[in-house]
Parts: C-alpha cells; sequence; structure tokens
C-alpha cells in the first residue's frame, strides 16, 4: 500500500480547486504524508521546523513586497518621475545607461541593490518614462510607454547577468570551475581565470546597452517630428 503515501498530493489538488487557505493546505497535506508514512508526530514537526528555519530568509523577500505597495501608493513612482524630469537634458536613454554602470558595478562586487519588483518597477521605469517625456516634449504613447517598461527591465537583466561572473566566489562561477575541471585536461581552469574572461563578456555587454538604450531616445525625438 505504497500508494497511499501520495494522499498529499489528493489534499493539495482538492484543496487547491476548493480555493481554501493555501499554507493551511500545504501544512495538513505534509502532515497526513508523514503519519501514513509512519512518521511520528514530533518528527513530522520538528521537519516542518527545520524547513521553515532554513529558509527563513524566503520570509524576509516577502515583506518587500506590502512595503512597495505601500510607496507606491503614497506617491513614490510620481515623485520619482518629477524629480528626473526637473534634470536638464534628462532622457530615458541617460536614465538607463547610469543604471547599468550602477547595476554592472554591483554585480561585479556582488552587491546585490537591484530587482523587477524591488527596484525597476516603482523607481527605474518611472524614472525613465519621465524623462522620456521631458526629452520628447510630449506624453507618451502605449507602445512608447510599453518599450520603456521592457528597456529598464532588459537593462537590469543585462547587468545581472553578464556582470555577475566578474566576481570569483559567485554561485555560477563555481558552477562554471567545476564542469569545466570535469574535463581531462581542464583541471588548471581556476575560478579567478573564469572571473578575468568574464570581464570583457560584461564591457561589451554594457557597451551594447548603452547604445540600444540611446538609440531608443533618437527613435523617440524622432516620432514627436
Amino acid at each position: 500500500m505504497e500508494y497511499i503515501k501520495l494522499v498529499g498530493i489528493l489534499i493539495i489538488v482538492v484543496g487547491f480547486a476548493l480555493k481554501l487557505d493555501t499554507l493551511a493546505v500545504v501544512l495538513i497535506a505534509g502532515i497526513v504524508t508523514g503519519l501514513v508514512s509512519g512518521i511520528s508526530i514530533t518528527d513530522i514537526l520538528a521537519t516542518l521546523g527545520t524547513g521553515f528555519v532554513s529558509n527563513r530568509l524566503m520570509s524576509i523577500f516577502l515583506i518587500m513586497f506590502p512595503v512597495i505597495a505601500v510607496i507606491e501608493r503614497y506617491g513614490l513612482k510620481e515623485r520619482a518621475a518629477y524629480l528626473i524630469g526637473n534634470i536638464k537634458n534628462a532622457s530615458s536613454g541617460k536614465v538607463c545607461s547610469i543604471y547599468m554602470f550602477i547595476r554592472v558595478l554591483a554585480s561585479a562586487f556582488n552587491i546585490r541593490i537591484g530587482g523587477h519588483v524591488q527596484f525597476i518597477r516603482p523607481l527605474i521605469y518611472p524614472m525613465a518614462l519621465g524623462a522620456a517625456e521631458k526629452y520628447k516634449g510630449a506624453p507618451c504613447t502605449t507602445e512608447e510607454d510599453e518599450a520603456i517598461k521592457g528597456l529598464t527591465a532588459a537593462v537590469e537583466n543585462y547587468g545581472n547577468f553578464f556582470a555577475q561572473n566578474c566576481f570569483p566566489a559567485a554561485s555560477g562561477v563555481v558552477l562554471i570551475q567545476g564542469t569545466i575541471a570535469a574535463f581531462e585536461g581542464c583541471e588548471w581552469v581556476q575560478l579567478a581565470d573564469i572571473a578575468k574572461n568574464s570581464i570583457w563578456i560584461c564591457v561589451i555587454a554594457t557597451i551594447l546597452t548603452v547604445v540600444q538604450v540611446n538609440l531608443y531616445d533618437r527613435k523617440l525625438k524622432g516620432g514627436n517630428k
């Protein structure tokens, strides 16, 4: 009767189908699965507690969402757009370029400052939009608004992806080094070698990103003539 241990899956399916409380459904499914598997309630609670403590940083991350919602509710996005709109010669390309340099430097030193939810959406995107409207001299259309959203999101991805391997102890560098070292004759490859060669890729990506966002500025200005 090993199939009885799959009862937890059934509980989750039924609970989600009935739109019951997600956390309660998952906890009940875990406890029931443990009981039918012959695990004592003490051991089940100990396992749940260990899992919660081991992943407690995820709970801290989730706190960001209501915080961001509150600061947006009280006008962070509007103030960011107003502030950047008062800067002379501001443009969306310049905002994205500056953020690209900041994001690259932070990722290269393994400093986590960015993120689509906690940084791009409430701060960088409104600043880029406000700068674009000032540069254009008119409100942006829906298509232009969506394009600026895409640019700011892309800059976050470029900066994070191409710069993170410049840090020798980054998880990606460790994975690459372990994979390469598994091949015969490649044992000499060190973490510093991978990080050093990643710098050139990062520099190229940064230059191409700056070119991309500034070309959009020209397109935005030309579309208003």
